[in-house]
């Protein structure tokens, strides 16, 4: 919040179609709700990434298109290889994660200061400082590129013990062009548990 973001609280409750194309989020993997009111809110979600979609969209429809955010909150998976009759619960599993989102002008015009766009240089200078604030040694961990359906470009960020602590980058133009959103969108994933 002190660096310019502002919190954004979604709802656990998300569209199953948002999984149904993915190859990192598969269908099969989403935690189906039994009796759903409706096809907007019939699985939970397994990552944090379109929640903040649908907010940035909702922004960038009301003329406020330089955003900052930010969610901590828990994703749900389920695995029908750890299913097991003596404990049914073992196949579901919740992660708590924390999502961040940049995207549009990182400065706006002034008789001060040139226009400045958002960029992806800027989330990984939030993301290393958000590693360095936790005390994790940035000399230990391994950065390296990622490939993801959700990212056109991305790295990840892993400890010495091969841990995925976060993965940030590009979102692709295909998923952006579901939300209505034309601007390019910046996001970091915190495996926050790791």
């Amino acid at each position: 919040t002190a660096q310019g973001f502002n919190e954004i609280l979604n709802n656990s409750l998300t569209r199953g179609s948002y999984y149904t194309v993915l190859s990192s989020f598969p269908a099969e993997h989403s935690v189906k709700i039994i009796n759903a009111l409706s096809a907007d809110l019939d699985a939970l979600r397994q990552t944090l990434l379109f929640g903040g979609l649908e907010n940035i969209s909702h922004n960038i429809n009301r003329r406020n298109a330089d955003l900052k955010f930010y969610e901590f909150g828990n994703c749900y998976f389920y695995n029908a290889e750890n299913k097991k009759d003596e404990n049914i619960l073992k196949a579901y599993s919740e992660e708590y994660h924390l999502g961040l989102w940049i995207t549009g002008n990182k400065t706006a015009q002034s008789w001060t200061n040139s226009q400045e766009k958002s960029s992806v240089y800027e989330l990984k200078a939030y993301v290393l400082n958000i590693l360095q604030r936790l005390g994790i040694n940035e000399k230990k961990l391994r950065i390296e590129e990622s490939t993801s359906d959700l990212f056109s470009d991305a790295l990840t960020i892993s400890s010495p013990r091969k841990k995925t602590l976060v993965t940030f980058g590009i979102v692709k133009r295909q998923i952006l062009k579901r939300f209505d959103i034309e601007q390019t969108v910046y996001y970091a994933d915190f495996h926050w548990a790791n």
